[in-house]
């Protein structure tokens, strides 16, 4: 079906559903075939440890393909079609992966190859879907839609995690024989749902696009040149990159440092997920009320605190002290990185003039992940520089009854990049005051209405009021650090 330029109310609701239906089937494609059970998968057919880089890698590099997507766009200006057609291409291999694994085995190279290509055109799609979503959500219901698009991906991811996780430990621990088959029954599963959830997608209707026409370095330029986009560009790139710089290495430092079985690990994840699910619908709402440079300001300095609060882990030999602590740091990194993800993702889609829309949302990306790529390898860089040092700080009492040592603070490898990593987030916020966002509230304004409003409302003020507070706290140390 092609563009259409006046589409009904009821045609948009249905379409929304269907983006819906498939955010889901996405989901699960993402939860049976990336993370951990891609690189189990890669360690049982014998996979270096370059190679499970280079696979971790395939998402950030392929998103340069989507230069190639606004090609195609100009050529062939139907988003739809060339979203639609990419996915079926990207999720066709997943099924073909867990075929030859289940029925011939294969080898790593040939697992590389095919989840490049399962990679590359969900990078050629997804510029595409970013344009045709824009245009399809009113933009007044981004922080809405998407907090409830987004409510119902972290539900299944969550539910299915934990399925899949307790079937790979009972293989693990009765049959380590069949693990391969049934990585491949997931790689078959996720192949299969997402083509259906491309099916879904493919009924949703198209709004007509706009793409200017000319050469295409000057198109590409266009973002750059546009002195607003550009500054939001800065800071979300700057932000990637700092937040990148540690979190890669949390679960590295939780299985080599700490010692924390797998098990445990997947239920520190899935306490984060379900507070990411209970607060995202209001991030959502605070977001179309008032304005996502608010919704950045209140969740980033919460996150940071948690980057902070990894420092602090692991100081005590007490395994209860250590898991509280792990345990609240989960809990509020998911209540921010749901207003974080949602107000970064909404903010480009409300920067993006609607001609050429693909064109700067595809610029965002691919500048996000070429931050995204390069940080990860410096933090690695760093552990290595500072894996045989250290500093402590403690504070020791001594008398003839009673001898105690009180470690404040001892940072090691890990450590001093957490650090890094939360001060460098801290830095980016200030590239955040030069982006101007349509209809902006001022978080200050924000925070004194929110204020009134949780007086009347203990639920949300338990959620939020702690979320002002840090932001206050943050807010001060940076005047000091700027008046120094």
């Amino acid at each position: 079906m092609k563009p259409q330029l006046h589409i009904e109310n009821k045609e948009i609701e249905r379409s929304l559903h269907l983006v819906i239906v498939d955010g889901i089937s996405s989901e699960i494609v993402v939860c049976l075939t990336s993370g951990a059970f891609l690189v189990a998968t890669a360690l049982l057919l014998g996979a270096s440890n370059f190679q499970i880089g280079l696979l971790a890698a395939f998402p950030s590099l392929t998103n340069l393909a989507q230069l190639f997507s606004i090609l195609l766009m100009r050529r062939f200006p139907n988003r739809k079609s060339i979203t639609t057609i990419s996915l079926i291409i990207a999720r066709t291999p997943l099924i073909i992966i867990g075929w030859l694994l289940f029925q011939f085995g294969i080898s790593v190279y040939f697992l590389m190859v095919m989840m490049f290509i399962h990679y590359l055109f969900s990078s050629v799609g997804g510029a595409g879907w970013n344009s045709w979503i824009k245009d399809l959500v009113p933009e007044d219901q981004l922080g809405q839609y998407f907090s409830k698009r987004s409510r119902y991906m972290q539900i299944v991811n969550i539910c299915l995690s934990l399925l899949v996780a307790v079937m790979v430990d009972y293989f693990t621990s009765k049959h380590p024989s069949g693990l391969l088959s049934l990585y491949s029954v997931y790689f078959i599963i996720a192949g299969s749902v997402g083509l259906t959830g491309t099916f879904f997608l493919s009924q949703a209707v198209e709004p007509q696009s706009y793409l200017s026409k000319g050469d295409f370095f000057d198109l590409f330029m266009m973002p750059l040149r546009n002195k607003n986009f550009r500054n939001m560009l800065w800071f979300n790139g700057a932000w990637v990159f700092a937040i990148n710089l540690a979190v890669p290495f949390f679960m590295v430092f939780m299985l080599r440092t700490l010692k924390i079985p797998m098990t445990y690990i997947i239920a520190l994840t899935v306490i984060s997920q379900v507070f990411s699910v209970l607060t995202i619908q209001l991030w959502g709402k605070l977001s179309d009320r008032y304005s996502n440079k608010s919704i950045i300001y209140l969740s980033t300095p919460i996150y940071i605190v948690c980057i902070i609060a990894w420092i602090f882990v692991g100081i005590y030999s007490r395994w209860y002290v250590n898991m509280a602590l792990l345990v609240g740091i989960h809990i509020f990194t998911g209540i921010s990185t749901a207003g974080i993800n949602l107000a970064l993702t909404n903010i480009g889609l409300k920067l993006a003039p609607k001609t050429d829309a693909v064109v700067y949302l595809s610029v965002k990306n691919i500048i996000t992940s070429v931050f995204s790529s390069v940080s990860p390898l410096l933090g690695g860089i760093l552990a290595d520089y500072f894996s045989n040092k250290q500093l402590k700080i403690t504070f020791e009492w001594i008398s003839p009854q009673f001898n105690k040592l009180l470690k404040l603070i001892y940072l090691h490898e890990w450590n001093f990049l957490f650090l890094i990593g939360a001060l460098l987030a801290l830095l980016s916020l200030r590239l955040l005051a030069k982006v101007q966002e349509q209809g902006e509230v001022g978080h200050s304004i924000v925070k004194r209405i929110m204020k009134t409003r949780f007086k009347s409302d203990l639920k949300e003020s338990f959620i939020i009021g702690n979320i002002v507070t840090w932001h206050s706290m943050l807010k001060a140390i940076l005047k000091r650090k700027k008046a120094a």
